[in-house]
C-alpha cells in the first residue's frame, strides 16, 4: 500500500507563512512528526514541487505531505478475533469491545483487541501500526477508538488533554443511589499491589460525575462521565462512596448477578480534525448488562 499523504490549500490569511509555521501552527503537526518527515523518508511538496520547511507560501498554494511509513511492532502478532466495527474512515477506527478482552496484550491473557485490529489492518492491506486513543479494562465493554496513523493520534491526544473529548459510561452499582453527584478524590496505587488502586491523599487528581438512570431495589444503573482518566477510576470512585460495581470483586462487588464488573463505555464524542465537525457514537450494552435492566 502507498504511503499516507495529506494536502491542504493555503488560505488568504495564511499567505506569507513559511511551511514550518504553516504545518506546526496551522495544521498542528508535532515537531517530532515534522522531523520524521524530513529525515525518515517523508516528503513536502508545494504545488507538486519538492520543497523544504523554509518555503514561503502564497494563497492558493497546494501543500502536500507524504508521511514516512510507520514501523510495525514485531512484538505484537495479528490475531483473528471477532471485531465489531462501529465507524471507520481513512483516519480512525471505532470498535465496540467485548468483555474479557484486554485492549492491548498482557502477560496474563491470550489475545487482545489491538491484535484483532492489527489482523484487520493486514487483511485490508493497511500498512498501519496500533495507535489506541483510549483503553478499557479487560472486563469493561464498549467503545474503543484507534487512530490509523500517528498524526491522527496526536490530534485526538490533544483533545483528551484539553478535555474536549467526551466519554460516557453505564454502570450497575450496589445499593440505591438517591441522587446525582460527583466524586472528586485523588487515586493512587494501593500499597503492596501492582494492580489495585485506591483513593489516597497523595494520588493523582481524579473527578467522576454520575447521574442516576434507574433504581432496581438492591442496585442502581448510573450514567458516568470522566473528567480525568485514571486507571480503574470509575471502579475505585464508586467503591469509595459505598457503591461498588456489580461483579467487581476486586473492589468489593458481588458476582452473584454478573460475572464481570458491570461497566460499559456507551458514548463517545469528539471533534473530527479532518472532517472538521463534531461526531458522536453510541454502543448498546452487551447481553449480561441488558439482563440486569430487565430484572427490574
Amino acid at each position: 500500500m502507498s504511503s499516507l499523504m495529506m494536502n491542504w490549500i493555503v488560505k488568504e490569511e495564511e499567505e506569507g507563512m513559511i511551511v514550518r509555521e504553516y504545518l506546526l501552527q496551522g495544521k498542528s503537526l508535532s515537531r517530532s512528526i515534522l522531523t520524521d518527515i524530513k529525515f525518515k523518508g517523508g516528503r513536502i511538496c508545494v504545488n507538486g514541487v519538492s520543497s523544504n520547511v523554509r518555503t514561503i507560501l502564497n494563497e492558493g498554494d497546494n501543500v502536500e505531505i507524504t508521511f514516512p511509513d510507520e514501523e510495525i511492532s514485531e512484538s505484537m502478532s495479528p490475531l483473528n478475533l471477532p471485531l465489531h466495527i462501529i465507524y471507520e474512515d481513512e483516519h480512525y477506527l471505532l470498535v465496540n469491545k467485548q468483555a474479557n478482552l484486554p485492549t492491548i496484550p498482557s502477560r496474563h491473557s491470550v489475545g487482545s483487541l489491538a491484535q484483532a485490529v492489527l489482523y484487520y489492518y493486514k487483511k485490508m492491506d493497511l500498512n498501519r501500526t496500533i495507535h489506541a486513543v483510549n483503553r478499557l479494562d479487560r472486563d469493561t465493554s464498549g467503545l474503543v477508538l484507534f487512530a490509523k496513523h500517528r498524526f491522527a493520534h496526536d490530534l485526538l491526544s490533544k483533545q483528551q488533554r484539553s478535555k474536549e473529548m467526551k466519554r460516557m459510561y453505564l454502570a450497575f452499582v450496589h445499593g440505591v443511589v438517591h441522587s446525582d453527584g460527583e466524586v472528586n478524590a485523588p487515586i493512587g496505587r494501593r500499597e503492596g499491589s501492582i494492580i489495585e488502586r485506591t483513593v489516597r491523599s497523595d494520588g493523582q487528581h481524579a473527578v467522576t460525575k454520575y447521574n442516576v438512570i434507574e433504581r432496581h431495589g438492591s442496585y442502581s444503573l448510573l450514567e458516568l462521565a470522566l473528567q480525568t482518566g485514571r486507571t480503574h477510576q470509575i471502579r475505585v470512585h464508586m467503591a469509595s462512596i459505598g457503591h461498588a460495581l456489580l461483579g467487581d470483586d476486586l473492589y468489593g462487588g458481588s458476582r452473584e448477578l454478573i460475572t464481570r464488573q458491570a461497566l460499559h463505555s456507551a458514548k463517545l464524542e469528539f471533534y473530527h480534525p479532518f472532517l472538521e465537525e463534531t461526531i458522536r457514537f453510541e454502543a448498546d450494552p452487551p447481553e449480561d448488562m441488558k439482563r440486569l435492566i430487565q430484572k427490574k
